[in-house]
């Protein structure tokens, strides 16, 4: 787990970390609660390094 959250941080997964707390904060400024769910999907996307690839999301032929 150690290994999953401290290692092969590339610019997507930076960038999704940064929205999800830009959406955190405007979930807050704005008083609208539901931005924390899109938050919470790309938080969640940004930590456990989940998402589609470099090669889109398709399914592997073999």
């Amino acid at each position: 787990m150690k290994d999953l959250l401290f290692t092969n941080w590339h610019v997507m997964r930076i960038f999704r970390l940064a929205f999800a707390v830009f959406l955190f904060a405007q979930a807050y400024y704005t008083n609208e609660w539901f931005f924390i769910a899109f938050g919470l999907f790309f938080f969640i996307q940004a930590v456990f390094n989940t998402g589609c690839g470099p090669k889109g999301c398709t399914i592997p032929k073999k």
